[in-house]
């Protein structure tokens, strides 16, 4: 079944991955802030990180429990970063944009699992410079679990499996070279192996542009910086916005490219 045979099962199911992806959002910054801080994220309840007061059901409303409490918490009225509630409308964005992509289907399912890990990865990244492994894992574990499903061909499954070894080993050899002529680390291993599963989901030419796209998005965001937090920045974040660009909209990205050349 498609979403957009019927257009109220379309208004239906847009509202209900936007809600879903709220509350996905919500949940994925609180693993995020948990790996930074060194929290278990299996398992305790979600708590202010001042006062330690455990939120309550009406607490945890994405977006909404924010906007009633003004941005403070009700036990102690210290500030709520607008991160909170702004992280929830991205992540519900995105679900919804993977959702009218991909329909209802398998391929949706597995794709919006490796923007779960993109966005996560991002908000670890910029936080703490940390990409966790954890992310690549299940990103892979995921593209293994749908190739019954999604309609791959032998050679298409080789072709991105090269990809992927192509991405992460040719990133790995810029990234030596780059350390002997500079002298120090200039790229973490995160960075490489992520590639490597960009190189798997995208396939060699869509890997392609989502790493020039990422050098772009990293330039600009590193103009934005300034003084001492201008001499490292973390890549990730640039890699996983290009990446979740060539996701959801690279096939008309990658038309309009060779029309240009053509």
């Amino acid at each position: 079944m498609s979403i957009y045979e019927y257009r109220p099962l379309l208004i239906f199911c847009v509202v209900m991955a936007a809600c879903f992806g709220a509350v996905a959002g919500s949940f994925l910054n609180c693993v995020a802030w948990r790996i930074v801080h060194g929290e278990p994220f299996i398992k305790g309840r979600s708590h202010c990180p001042h006062c330690h007061h455990v939120l309550g059901p009406l607490e945890l409303v994405p977006v909404f429990s924010w906007l009633i409490q003004r941005g403070r918490c009700k036990s102690c009225g210290t500030k709520i970063s607008v991160r909170y509630p702004l992280t929830e409308l991205i992540f519900a964005l995105a679900t919804v944009l993977c959702l009218l992509r991909f329909d209802l289907t398998v391929l949706c399912l597995r794709n919006w699992v490796f923007l779960g890990c993109l966005f996560l990865l991002t908000l670890t990244d910029l936080d703490a410079m940390i990409i966790p492994d954890g992310c690549h894992i299940v990103a892979l574990l995921a593209w293994l679990a749908a190739l019954p499903f999604v309609g791959m061909g032998r050679g298409e499954i080789i072709t991105h499996l090269i990809a992927g070894v192509a991405m992460g080993g040719g990133l790995l050899l810029v990234s030596l070279a780059m350390d002997k002529i500079m002298g120090r680390d200039t790229m973490g291993g995160g960075d490489i192996k992520l590639m490597a599963v960009v190189g798997l989901y995208l396939g060699p030419i869509g890997a392609l542009f989502a790493l020039v796209l990422a050098c772009v998005v990293g330039l600009l965001f590193h103009a934005l910086r300034r003084g001492e937090e201008a001499r490292a920045f973390p890549f990730g974040p640039s890699i996983a916005v290009a990446t979740a660009v060539m996701l959801l909209f690279g096939a008309p990205l990658v038309a309009w490219y060779r029309g240009l050349l053509m």
